[in-house]
């Protein structure tokens, strides 16, 4: 198709002010008294009949009532849901149940609701839970029990409860299941989307395995669709993210080139049975990339004459009125109609989440209810005023909304309402009946228990929560009238347009300081704009000169002399000029994150994070000066005299950093150290001293003098004879643990004082999986814990322990996921692997790569360009204890273990010394807290990837051959750096104590 066929990319603000928007919204939503009037009319009928209709089975909604999220059961119920049947193993499902049923009082619950899947569930929960009590083991109690009833009865039955609720969620386990149950016989024909379950593909076959599905799907839905004509007809959702298995903005070109041919077939597919034919809506950041995908496709000349392609949108993105104009223009330049789904949303907390970790200027969904429904409300009223080129779809449960347009639409047609299969039939039924002519289509999720699982929390989430319309209409104790009350009056005015408790991402640890500034690069103006700078920026590549060891020596002598000065700075004064320096970098991140990528061959995400993470040091470290070294710490004593406890520098300090993080870690020494009031002599790793040289620069000009901080480059000899100089206070190092201890054999050996070592090393990084994990969510942590940054980093991933139980699975995944790395030229957004830093550490690895081929099971064996590359590789070990070694680059090694052998797993992480990162995936918590109090280690990822510690919020370093502690960016960090002093003042001396003879009685 030629580019002229396709309109402009779609562009709007990412993040705009909320209050704008609101003040917008508030002044175009108000309607006349009458039109109130027949809201509030329809919406109390339709209220009624949810409160009075008696469903003997049960629904969602009921489940959702007798176990709120806000509660012990509901939440263990939930998470119950989420896990329990993806567990393949008896012992891991035992004590998996036991960990929840623990959590609440499943035996003393007494059910409100008369419905079967109710009761039925809360029977068995409740049975389960007299079977296996709060901390008894197959050993004790339960063992006893377990004679009786029999643990597979007690399995079971929780297995059973679990089942029931998952059968409401879906129509049906095959396509061919749910479309006999959707041929049941009623009143009116029922309109059905079928919805594949499942995540993203993370792999290649991950993705043919959808687009199988769906087209199976499609053909077989097709064929028993019969003769009405759309919108009368079924249809299908689709999932982009399903069919591609690197969904992401920075694979744009990618994306486009291997995934619209599929979505254009699929789409030909449901033409040819004149379907119905949505592309499901995904997060955010995927937003501009998917309406690029829908553009291409939908311009395809093969899908001329027919009216059934559609698009779902989310009301509660600020950008869903921008989508509707484009989406407009889009049928507009093609002359042709589209169907659009207008949802509410459903990944807010995950939109929340991202942007505050990515440090944007405001959020890209809107944080409050109320201003999602006014948004829906606004948005609803768009579409149906560009009818019939577009044909709304309405998916909503809440009644004040079906009312409201009811009351919009008028008397014409050519819309339609949507709901979820087992939710809102007592509405939708009582609408039918009030109004013969309105049509609803059900969205009926289609597939195995297995797949159901992350489906089934994420509904419960949605409409589970204490704000939810579903979890309060039925509950006759909510006034009618709380339930009628417009979004417009909720929000009032614009400036309560956000939420009160939900900081913007820039504020979110005001008031002690700013976050660093990040972008999404899902917004294409915010990445281009970015790209433009780092273009512009100056790339300083000279040859740098390595000092000597008189030179070495000239800086402690200066640094020496430079100390009263800089220590009698006020902390005050000192924090004010590393948070000058915090901004200085901030305006300048481009010019920094051009050497990143060309010095240190960082990928343009890596840059970026790192610059944030200097700037976070920066200013943290200002914030803790400022409250641990201004006044001191008064401390409690008798009556006549004054004691108070500081913190003063101890001298100079010399800070050895490595080139992994040649910005942040060398920052965040240097900073720390001249916080404390001490100076510094800098001495970075040989391969990045230009990214150190600027560094300093800036520091400099930010108001550091020049007497307290040097820079001395050089190699590990210069280091050494900078730690060797009888007059340096302390030293801070990160690196090995073989340079860590010359380092300590060295300050052991001086006459003089005792002078403290803080150090950082690596480790034999391991992450833990049992049977509970969700696969996806563990390869994508595995993946990103292992192979970003080309795996050079001291947190990342080197032993994955993998319960046997499920372990072909998650490897498999693994692997695949892994394939779909883009190794390259680190300056493209696109490449998520650059090189490694040298030759040596290629040599290196290549060596080890050669050795395990040999020794282990090679699962991954990844290809690499030429230059200082090394591709992923996956081997499998017969055991943990065959690796030995700390690997610094992107190689993961694997090892299974028996769920009946799990304290043998955690002696031989114990055991190899090291103490600085672990992983854990499981959804049973006692299993995890028991691996935490097992384990001496620094800092443990629950259920997350285990790279990128946040300054200020987990704060790094670890145990044992790890490194001395304490945790770099956390509150014990600077008090390392300073010596304490107590003075005490008899403040009676003068002739008594007139404080104390003075006082109030």
């Amino acid at each position: 198709m030629s580019p002229d066929s396709l309109p402009p990319p779609f562009t709007a603000p990412y993040a705009p002010d909320d209050g704008a928007i609101a003040a917008r919204l508030l002044a175009d939503t108000a309607m006349a008294p009458a039109q109130d009037a027949r809201i509030d009319a329809t919406a109390t009928r339709l209220i009624d009949a949810i409160r009075t209709r008696d469903d003997r089975f049960g629904g969602v909604e009921d489940m959702l009532r007798e176990y709120a999220l806000s509660s012990k059961e509901g939440l263990a119920l939930m998470v119950l849901a989420e896990a329990l049947l993806r567990v393949p193993d008896a012992r891991t499902a035992d004590a998996f149940i036991e960990d929840k049923l623990g959590q609440g009082d499943f035996i003393h619950h007494e059910t409100k609701s008369s419905a079967f899947l109710v009761n039925a569930s809360a029977w068995a929960l409740g049975i389960s839970q007299r079977a296996i009590q709060p901390g008894e083991t197959p050993t004790g109690t339960l063992g006893r029990l377990a004679k009786r009833i029999g643990l597979p009865a007690v399995r079971t039955a929780t297995r059973q409860a679990m089942r029931l609720m998952g059968s409401h969620f879906v129509l049906g386990e095959t396509i061919d299941a749910a479309l006999a149950r959707a041929r049941a016989p009623s009143e009116r024909p029922a309109r059905y989307s079928f919805d594949m379950l499942g995540e993203g593909a993370r792999t290649a076959d991950d993705a043919q395995r959808y687009f199988d599905s769906y087209a199976s799907a499609i053909s077989a839905i097709g064929h028993a669709a019969g003769n009405r004509p759309l919108p009368d007809r079924p249809g299908i959702s689709v999932k982009l993210s399903a069919l591609h298995p690197r969904y992401e903005a920075v694979s744009h070109q990618r994306v486009m080139r291997e995934l619209v041919p599929r979505l254009i077939a699929l789409a030909q597919q449901a033409k040819a049975h004149d379907l119905n034919f949505t592309v499901d809506a995904e997060e955010a950041d995927r937003l501009e990339l998917s309406l690029d995908v829908i553009d291409a496709a939908f311009a395809d000349p093969s899908l001329v004459g027919w009216d059934g392609f559609g698009l779902a949108i989310q009301a509660y993105q600020k950008r869903c009125a921008d989508v509707i104009d484009h989406i407009d223009a889009l049928t507009r330049r093609h002359d042709r109609k589209m169907m659009v789904r207008l949802v509410k949303g459903a990944y807010w907390d995950t939109e929340i989440k991202r942007a505050q970790e990515r440090g944007l200027a405001g959020y890209p969904v809107f944080t409050r209810k109320a201003m999602t429904d006014l948004n829906y409300v606004a948005c609803a009223r768009k579409l149906l005023a560009l009818r019939p080129r577009i044909f709304p779809q309405f998916a909503t449960h809440n009644a004040l909304t079906v009312a409201t347009i009811l009351e919009l639409a008028g008397t014409s047609g050519s819309y339609e309402f949507q709901r979820l299969h087992g939710m809102g039939d007592a509405l939708y039924e009582q609408l039918g009946k009030d109004h013969p002519a309105i049509r609803w289509r059900t969205y009926a999720p289609v597939g195995s228990h297995r797949d159901l699982l992350a489906y089934l929390v994420r509904r419960l989430l949605e409409n589970g929560a204490n704000s939810s319309f579903v979890a309060i209409a039925a509950d006759d104790a909510v006034p009618i009238a709380t339930l009628l009350q417009r979004p417009a009056a909720i929000v009032g005015s614009p400036d309560r347009a956000g939420h009160a408790k939900i900081p913007l991402p820039a504020d979110l640890y005001r008031p002690e300081r700013a976050n660093s500034h990040g972008i999404e690069f899902g917004e294409r103006a915010a990445l281009n704009k970015l790209l433009a700078e780092i273009a512009a920026s100056k790339s300083d590549m000279d040859k740098v000169v390595d000092a000597n060891a008189a030179q070495a020596g000239a800086a402690v002598t200066a640094a020496r002399a430079g100390f009263a000065p800089w220590s009698h700075t006020t902390a005050h004064d000192r924090a004010a000029i590393l948070d000058n320096a915090a901004d200085l970098l901030e305006q300048r991140r481009a010019s920094f994150i051009t050497l990143l990528q060309q010095e240190g061959g960082k990928t343009l995400d890596d840059a970026l994070s790192e610059v944030r993470e200097a700037i976070d040091f920066c200013r943290y470290y200002a914030a803790q000066g400022r409250r641990q070294f201004s006044d001191g710490e008064l401390m409690p004593g008798p009556t006549g005299e004054s004691n108070v406890l500081s913190l003063r520098g101890r001298g100079v300090f010399v800070a050895i950093s490595p080139w992994n993080f040649p910005l942040a870690i060398f920052l965040g020494q240097v900073s720390a150290a001249l916080t404390a009031g001490n100076t510094v002599v800098a001495k970075p790793a040989e391969q990045t001293p230009r990214i150190a040289a600027r560094a300093v620069r800036l520091l400099h000009e930010a108001g550091v003098p020049r007497s307290a901080l040097h820079l001395i480059q050089g190699d590990g000899r210069i280091g050494a004879a900078l730690v060797a100089h009888p007059a340096i206070a302390g030293v801070v190092f990160t690196g090995s643990t073989e340079v860590a201890r010359s380092i300590n054999r060295t300050l052991a050996a001086k006459d003089g004082p005792i002078v403290p070592l803080i150090a950082e090393t690596g480790g034999i990084n391991a992450m833990i999986v049992d049977a509970t994990a969700l696969p996806e969510q563990v390869a994508d942590d595995v993946v990103m814990s292992a192979f970003r940054s080309a795996g050079q980093r001291c947190s990342a991933l080197r032993l994955l322990l993998v319960q046997d139980d499920v372990a072909d699975r998650m490897i498999e995944m693994i692997v695949g996921a892994a394939d779909e790395l883009k190794l390259g030229d680190p300056a493209d957004p696109a490449t998520h692997i650059g090189p490694v830093i040298d030759t040596e550490a290629k040599q290196k690895l290549d060596a080890h790569i050669a050795r395990m081929t040999t020794e282990a099971r090679v699962h991954l064996a990844g290809v690499s360009p030429a230059g200082n590359f090394v591709a992923p590789h996956i081997f499998e070990l017969k055991s943990a204890r065959q690796l030995t070694e700390e690997v610094f680059g992107p190689i993961l090694h694997v090892a299974r273990y028996r769920a009946s052998e799990f304290d043998r797993v955690l002696q031989d992480i114990s055991d190899t010394g090291y103490g600085l990162t672990l992983g854990v995936h499981s959804r049973i918590d006692d299993m995890v807290e028991r691996v935490i109090a097992r384990l001496p280690v620094g800092n443990v990822y629950v259920n997350r990837n285990m790279i990128g510690a946040v300054v200020g919020v987990q704060p790094f370093g670890g145990f044992g051959l790890s490194g001395t502690g304490p945790k770099a960016g956390g509150p014990h960090y600077l008090a390392r750096f300073a010596t304490e002093q107590t003075v005490t003042i008899n403040t009676a001396a003068a002739g008594g104590n007139a404080a104390l003879m003075t006082g109030d009685e």
